[in-house]
């Protein structure tokens, strides 16, 4: 049994300009000049407190950070309905995750930077909600790349870590599985640079989700 655990913004759906927006008018709400989008980019994967918080280039969580975060949430689902901020599926996912749920013997998650309600979203969006076993969220877990996630994911499935391969675009979703004990994979089409995933820790680097397929079901 293989327990397959994917991030999802970077890695699943293209969520960036989604980000880019909720997060620049977040700023300017509070007083704050706009982060530029490759400085955004920077932060996906990261739970949105502490995201938030180096974007102001402050080193902990403070009381603002956690207002922001608040004030962020509420706009999300506003900016989500227009039409040109849709999180769309990267091409080839859908029928990556259509080849896995086909196997006796793979399980999926999810483990994420995004908020339950988030997540819930995304999954019900194209059809996923009852295909992820396990996931876990921002709402659940501390920021990647503590392992907590994946550990919880392992704990609730019977799986052991070793069991576990992380799929991630961000060099925190690779830190976090090295963390747990899991293998990970790293993805090119995603918000992280493939060499800096390779050192920290990848295992492989798919080009396309058909490679995952290569590395998940064949060990290559």
């Amino acid at each position: 049994m293989k327990l397959v655990l994917f991030d999802c913004d970077g890695t699943l759906v293209d969520s960036l300009a989604i980000i880019q927006e909720t997060m620049a008018r977040t700023f300017r709400a509070f007083g704050h000049e706009a982060p530029d989008e490759q400085a955004t980019r920077g932060t996906v994967g990261l739970t949105l407190d502490v995201a938030i918080a180096g974007l102001l280039g402050r080193e902990d969580v403070d009381h603002e950070c956690r207002d922001m975060m608040g004030y962020y949430r509420s706009l999300f689902a506003e900016v989500r309905r227009d039409p040109a901020m849709q999180e769309k599926l990267y091409d080839g996912v859908a029928a990556m995750l259509a080849h896995l749920f086909l196997q006796d013997d793979i399980l999926v998650g999810a483990v994420t930077g995004k908020s339950r309600r988030g997540l819930d979203h995304m999954l019900k969006t194209h059809g996923y909600s009852e295909k992820f076993i396990t996931t876990r969220t921002a709402d659940d877990c501390p920021s990647k790349p503590h392992p907590a996630m994946v550990l919880e994911c392992c704990d609730e499935t019977g799986m052991r870590p070793e069991q576990a391969v992380v799929i991630g675009d961000t060099v925190f979703d690779i830190q976090m599985a090295c963390s747990a004990g899991s293998a990970a994979v790293g993805v090119s089409w995603g918000y992280g640079a493939p060499d800096a995933l390779k050192l920290a820790g990848a295992a492989a680097i798919a080009e396309t989700p058909d490679d995952i397929l290569n590395f998940v079901l064949k060990g290559a």
